[in-house]
């Protein structure tokens, strides 16, 4: 899987994919499955968004109004799930960390309260399952919840994932589908470049493949650009494309459960504590992740890692935020009192690809003549690049095998070119309606 010697050389693809986040890992997986050559090209894949990342397929929880169409994508993708770890477990041994255990949603005060129940009414509405407990009955399933949560409601369907070890099943997977690859040229290796895609090569009409930063290039009958932020630097986009992406930073912890407090939790804890969201998401391996900071500041790392253990990755970085941290830790100590006997192993933060109304931009871009062949746009997924790796990967091999699904034409990445105007920006957005945040 892995490209050794010199990069100045020519190899040629059937598909190309730009980035090696889940996202990007998961189209080449896709793609290769129908008995396509890919190559993926990223010189540090997996640390981006996708090594922050918590890995909660929420479709349910992190529902928010007026996004209907988003709604509909989240839910046909979480759904394809199940079958996508299955499917990858008999092409890799490595874990995933896939758990279906369920999602619980609680409240610190009053106006927390209503808050929930005024998202779970319109939840309801839309037919999504969510279930509402005594506090009796939450405290009996996760007896670790503080006594003095106001309320809790049981979202069965929102499971989880391990986006770390999801990446390196899916890279395990893609060797082992090419039977440990083939040499070209005698210098790559497999299927992946570690290397920077510097521009799209042009053929006429169509894309036809990508110029590497190391000199060498990929010519593909398909390119997927799904590098993230990265995305609108990519030279030689089509004249006129805008892909108006915002970095959106969050810090996220890493503790590890004493083990005389184990299991801290079975079911991931979704909270609004004040007015601020927070959750905690169990692993397997007796560690808990919380998060649910979203910052857009210009805080920038300039060290190595943006990690609090120091872990090295060669790629520029987001500073934690002191505050974060605090935040997190106190609004998860409120909800689980027990949190403050945890050890905390890694505070870690990262950007995550915004768009103006929060969706991805997913598929082909248009010119006057129609489509443009060769090229796929799939970035912008903001906070739920985990949960729709599996609907985005179906989405771009439906429109490599030429037989793209109508209903997903509201995600066009050229939606925001041309003479279309823009949606109006998107606030921050927030796991909860703002109209019932308390200030503190």
């Amino acid at each position: 899987m892995v490209a050794s010697g010199p990069q100045a050389q020519t190899v040629r693809a059937d598909a190309a994919v730009i980035g090696g986040g889940v996202i990007g890992h998961s189209i080449a997986w896709e793609l290769q499955r129908t008995g396509r050559k890919v190559v993926l090209i990223d010189d540090a894949p997996g640390t981006g968004a996708s090594w922050a990342a918590a890995g909660m397929l929420a479709a349910v929880s992190e529902y928010h109004y007026q996004e209907e169409e988003l709604l509909d994508l989240m839910v046909e993708s979480a759904g394809l799930w199940p079958g996508f770890v299955k499917v990858l477990a008999q092409n890799a041994a490595s874990a995933t960390g896939y758990r279906t255990t369920p999602t619980l949603t609680v409240g610190a005060s009053a106006a927390d309260r209503t808050a929930l129940l005024d998202l779970r009414r319109v939840q309801v509405e839309r037919g999504l399952g969510v279930e509402p407990l005594t506090i009796r009955e939450a405290r009996s399933r996760e007896p670790l919840l503080s006594p003095g949560i106001s309320c809790a409601l049981d979202t069965p369907g929102d499971h989880q994932v391990d986006p770390r070890l999801l990446v390196a099943a899916l890279r395990e997977a893609l060797g082992r589908h090419q039977g440990g690859g083939t040499a070209v040229e005698g210098a790559l290796h497999g299927f992946a470049l570690p290397d920077r895609a510097a521009a799209l090569i042009h053929d006429g009409g169509r894309i036809a493949g990508v110029r590497l930063s190391g000199g060498g290039e990929v010519l593909a009958a398909e390119t997927i650009v799904a590098n993230g932020l990265q995305a609108g630097d990519l030279a030689g986009l089509p004249e006129g494309l805008a892909l108006p992406l915002r970095p959106v930073h969050g810090d996220i912890l890493r503790l590890r459960v004493p083990e005389h407090l184990r299991p801290l939790l079975t079911a991931t804890i979704r909270g609004l504590v004040h007015g601020v969201p927070v959750y905690i998401v169990p692993r397997t391996d007796g560690t808990v992740v919380i998060g649910a900071t979203q910052r857009e500041d210009r805080l920038a790392g300039t060290g190595s890692g943006g990690t609090a253990s120091g872990t090295a990755t060669p790629m520029a970085w987001t500073a934690v935020s002191a505050g974060g941290v605090y935040q997190l830790l106190r609004d998860a100590q409120q909800l689980v009192p027990a949190v403050a006997e945890l050890e905390l192993l890694e505070a870690t933060a990262r950007a995550r690809p915004a768009t103006a109304d929060n969706a991805p931009l997913l598929g082909r871009v248009g010119s006057a003549a129609g489509d443009i062949p060769g090229l796929i746009i799939s970035t912008g997924f903001f906070r739920h690049g985990v949960l729709l790796a599996p609907v985005a990967a179906r989405i771009c091999r439906e429109l490599a095998d030429g037989e793209p699904d109508p209903r997903w034409a509201a995600f066009r990445p050229d939606r925001f070119s041309g003479d279309r105007p823009p949606p109006a920006a998107a606030r921050p957005s927030r796991h909860f309606p703002l109209e019932h945040q308390e200030s503190r």
